[in-house]
């Protein structure tokens, strides 16, 4: 079943950037400093700790930017072979199905964060997640909504108020990159709240794995309500 865009999939989207923001909050906050999600900040952060400034980790971001990567192969891989003529089955489709692998990689991390001293095989099962993540929305391809990033959508925010005519500002995309934008910021937020309120790592990572899969059974339950909308009648 091939995602289509439309109101349920942007709002799936949407909840996917907020659960970002809370997994960046435990990745930089508990186990880092290091990025899951945002892979870019990890490339800058290996090549601090490479310099030998700020006395920040080598093994973190190289832990991360590894997982990263196994996650974004194994889930091409996965994710191809639920495609309608692949040989797997999942209800839902490739869609779904990533999410829901994404869903097992981090319950299998709250798990992992359950016990002392278990900071590293951690941050390898988040980013691998989010290396999956990234492959299922990047083959969805809503604009302005990659779940991991916010810098496009700001920026596509802001450019418009220069008059920048080649950037688009119509309706729907301020509503999508305004909708990214605040959604990371809350989840950021959020986790970071739940952290100084004493909630566990593994609490949230759980909150999330249980949040992705819900998001795409809403999904599926909304796309089926948009497809019995019934479209205009006959004219005469």
């Amino acid at each position: 079943m091939e995602p289509r865009p439309g109101a349920a999939l942007t709002g799936a989207m949407v909840v996917l950037t907020l659960t970002t923001g809370m997994v960046e909050a435990v990745s930089f906050l508990v186990l880092g400093p290091v990025f899951t999600a945002v892979q870019t900040g990890n490339l800058l952060l290996l090549g601090f700790a490479v310099a030998g400034e700020g006395g920040l980790s080598l093994a973190a971001p190289a832990l991360s930017l590894g997982g990263f990567a196994v996650g974004a192969v194994l889930g091409a891989r996965l994710e191809s072979s639920l495609e309608p003529r692949g040989p797997l089955r999942f209800p839902g489709g490739w869609f779904s199905g990533g999410l829901a692998a994404e869903a097992a990689l981090l319950t299998v991390a709250g798990l992992a964060a359950l016990r002392p001293g278990a900071h590293g095989a951690v941050t390898v099962l988040v980013a691998t997640a989010m290396g999956l993540r990234n492959v299922t929305t990047l083959r969805v391809g809503v604009p302005d909504l990659t779940t991991t990033v916010a810098t496009r959508s700001l920026t596509g925010l802001l450019a418009p108020l220069g008059r920048d005519g080649r950037i688009s500002a119509d309706t729907a995309g301020r509503l999508r990159r305004t909708a990214a934008v605040a959604a990371m910021f809350a989840g950021g937020l959020l986790g970071a709240w739940l952290l100084r309120e004493g909630a566990a790592a593994s609490a949230l990572l759980f909150a999330v794995a249980a949040t992705v899969p819900a998001a795409a059974a809403a999904h599926a339950l909304l796309r089926r309500r948009e497809n019995r909308v019934p479209g205009p009648g006959p004219t005469h």
